[in-house]
């Protein structure tokens, strides 16, 4: 006959806690918070020949700006997005700078490889695991406001 042992209700309780805090523990609640925090207030008016790749759906800018520069990528007719370019992987290395690419549709830092999307920011090439900063970009035609 096989028993049954029942916990004793702090037992329970015991156990929910410390699942609660290794889980909890695991988790990040800024997964880029190794990234400077600098203020970022910007505008730009894509109209400016300087920007006039911003025009069309994937077209990109590289800016000054945030921690290392700022990627201005056109993702849509009706968005932009505005990636810092301080690379995720080994942020305390000064060589980490990503660049867009040929292909216009990611960014690679030449230092460790790491590739990310320009359209989301995701990782598209390790070492990286965190996906690029991203700033607030609200674009009202034919301007462009990026915040933090």
């Amino acid at each position: 006959m096989t028993k049954i042992t029942i916990l004793e209700p702090q037992k329970q309780l015991l156990s929910v806690v410390l699942v609660t805090i290794l889980l909890l523990s695991s988790c990040t609640s800024d997964e880029n918070s190794t990234i400077p925090l600098v203020q970022v207030n910007f505008q730009y008016n894509i109209n400016l020949p300087e920007y006039i790749a911003l025009q069309t759906v994937g077209g990109s800018v590289e800016v000054f700006g945030g921690s290392r520069g700022i990627i201005l990528f056109r993702s849509s007719p009706d968005e932009i997005k505005a990636f810092d370019r301080h690379c995720t992987f080994e942020p305390s290395n000064t060589c980490g700078l990503v660049s867009v690419d040929p292909n216009r549709f990611t960014a690679t830092d030449n230092c460790c490889g790491s590739s990310f999307l320009l359209s989301t920011g995701d990782v598209s090439s390790p070492p990286a695991i965190f996906p690029l900063k991203e700033y607030t970009a609200i674009f009202s035609d034919p301007i462009l406001t990026v915040t933090n």
